[in-house]
């Protein structure tokens, strides 16, 4: 028996706002497609789609994304419902937006390829469709707040990295300069980085030492009532 039949239908999409950093131009960049059906065919878009039956909300936006980048098991957060009534044009759309943060190195190039997905830097985005903007602009803000008191800066970064591209990823997703020597001070501190004795030369001469961040070490000093803050001008 549907105890609701006499009720309005509405659909429900979900929204993917799938952050990278590009470590060489040591910028923020957003993967975003040409819309491939009306309305607003072949204009930019976030990546997304309606929910389906016996879906979760998770569940359709690991789907999403995985079909665009083939990737599991990333970092990602649900972030804000869209509801305005005349949002979409298409019809009564509800939409759960979500960002994910990914290595752009990692991407299924061929997915990429056949979904027409492109890296544009967040700098320097084309117009959106819908309330997209208002979306991504959310979904900044938030990692902006998040990786001032949680580790998620380090999901953007390779596995080694130098403290100069831990700061520049900061200042990328800061859209700022930080200073240096407090943010180095403050990231030491915490004693969650494991320094290498290899160094990397390619950009610097004299060459930086590499880390490593420890989740493990993270999570122990967590539970224990440790506070990540790497909140730094």
């Amino acid at each position: 028996m549907n105890i609701y039949s006499k009720i309005a239908k509405h659909l429900v999409a979900v929204d993917c706002i799938i952050f990278g950093y590009d470590i060489l131009e040591k910028e923020i960049k957003l993967l975003l497609i040409k819309r491939s059906f009306k309305p607003a065919k072949g204009k930019w878009s976030l990546a997304g789609g309606f929910m389906i039956e016996n879906e979760s909300l998770d569940e359709s936006a690991s789907r999403i994304l995985f079909n665009l980048t083939g990737l599991k098991n990333v970092y990602m957060e649900q972030s804000y419902t869209f509801g305005e009534v005349n949002r979409d044009p298409g019809g009564r759309v509800m939409s759960i937006s979500y960002f994910a943060l990914i290595l752009i190195q990692d991407i299924d190039d061929q997915l990429k390829a056949l979904n027409g997905a492109h890296w544009r830097s967040i700098s320097r985005l084309p117009e959106l469709i819908f309330d997209h903007s208002a979306m991504v602009a959310r979904a900044l803000d938030e990692l902006q707040h998040q990786i001032k008191v949680k580790p998620v800066g380090f999901e953007l970064l390779p596995e080694k990295f130098t403290l100069v591209q831990l700061q520049d990823l900061y200042e990328a997703i800061y859209q700022k300069k930080v200073d240096k020597r407090n943010f180095r001070k403050k990231i030491l501190s915490m004693n969650l980085l494991q320094k290498f004795d290899e160094k990397e030369r390619e950009t610097s001469k004299k060459g930086a030492y590499y880390y490593k961040f420890i989740p493990e070490r993270y999570e122990s000093f967590r539970k224990k009532g440790f506070y990540f803050n790497l909140d730094v001008n």
